[in-house]
Parts: C-alpha cells; structure tokens; sequence
C-alpha cells in the first residue's frame, strides 16, 4: 500500500491576513462582515495583521496554513492551554480547521493535524481537542480520527445575549405566576370536588 505524503505546511504570517480572511470567510470576522459592523475591508485586513502578529509572538498559540500553487487553501488554529478551569495539564487545542471547498479529501486536513500533533508532542502535550463549527462533514471527519464529543460551543453578540437574559428574566418571572396561578386552581377544584 502506498502512503500519500502529506502536503508542506507552515505558520501563518501577517502577510497571510487577507487570504486568511477569504478561505475562513464566515468562520471568522470577514471584511464583508466586519464592514456591516462599521470596519472597511482594509481595517479588517490590518486588524487580521495584527491578530497574526500577535499570534505569532504567543508562545501558546499558532496559526498553521497549507498551500497549493502559491495559494492558502487550508488554515487551522492552534492554542495550547488547560482543558478546563480546574485542570493544570495542557492540551492542544485545535479551531476553525478549513480546507477550500475543491481540496478537500486531498489530504490538507490531516497535514494541519498532523502539524498539531508535532507541536502537542513538543511541548509534551498528551492530548489534543478540536473545537468545530456545525458542518457535518467536519465533524464526521473528527469522529473517524477518534476524537470523542466533549462539550458544545456557542456563540453570541454580548448585546444579544443582554437582550435575551433581560427577557428571560421577565419570562421567568412570568412563568413563576402562572405556576402559582395553576397551583391555586387545581387546589380550588380539589377543594370544590370534595365538597
């Protein structure tokens, strides 16, 4: 059986910002969608620059991309830090893997991973997580390399998430009196049908 060599991989660099911004499109803060919220493009190119640096000077952390013909055609992030609050071993984790649509099952996906698991190893990190957006092929891809389900992510604006605390807040309290109002019927018709 011949094995298929893994494509060449690399550390993402501030130059990388732009392409960056385009193969991660929705995943990330895009210009298109930094621009709705009142950023040009080129802010969010320069902001994306600075992200890069930023991550590159950060012992803990990585941005690994991969190439084809001179083009960023798959980009995953790297963070090492504890699996929870209360943990002090480290893992790798790994977020926001994207392969272009027309490479995938070329072998990109598992060239970024394997580049993690170089990197978990170097720092003499025993485990690795991989934290996924909802597209079913991503994580059918994770849970046939083995990696088991260990929570869920989700996202929101802080302003939306104050919308909808302040709201619940109201609905809870609305429900607590319906409850007590329901409560005193069914003892009224108790009461009644005793009698």
């Amino acid at each position: 059986m011949l094995l298929r060599q893994l494509p060449p991989v690399r550390d993402a660099t501030p130059r990388d910002a732009a392409a960056l911004l385009e193969l991660w499109g929705a995943s990330c803060r895009t210009a298109a969608g930094v621009a709705q919220a009142g950023v040009s493009a080129a802010q969010a190119v320069r902001d994306a620059e600075r992200a890069l640096a930023n991550t590159a000077a950060d012992p803990d952390q990585r941005v690994v991309v991969a190439e084809q013909d001179e083009r960023l055609v798959a980009a995953v992030k790297l963070t090492r830090g504890p699996i929870s609050p209360l943990s002090l071993e480290s893992v790798v984790h790994t977020s926001f893997l994207v392969v272009a649509t027309e490479l995938r099952r070329h072998g990109y996906a598992h060239a970024l991973l394997d580049a993690a698991l170089s990197w978990a190893e170097e720092k003499d990190i025993s485990e690795v997580t991989a934290i996924t957006d909802a597209n079913r092929d991503t994580n059918r891809f994770f849970a046939r390399l083995g990696l088991s389900t260990f929570g869920n992510m989700r996202h929101s604006s802080v302003s939306g998430l104050r919308k909808r605390l302040a709201t619940g807040r109201g609905h809870a309290a609305g429900n607590r009196h319906l409850v007590e109002v329901l409560a005193q019927r069914r003892s009224m018709r108790r009461r009644q049908s005793s009698v």
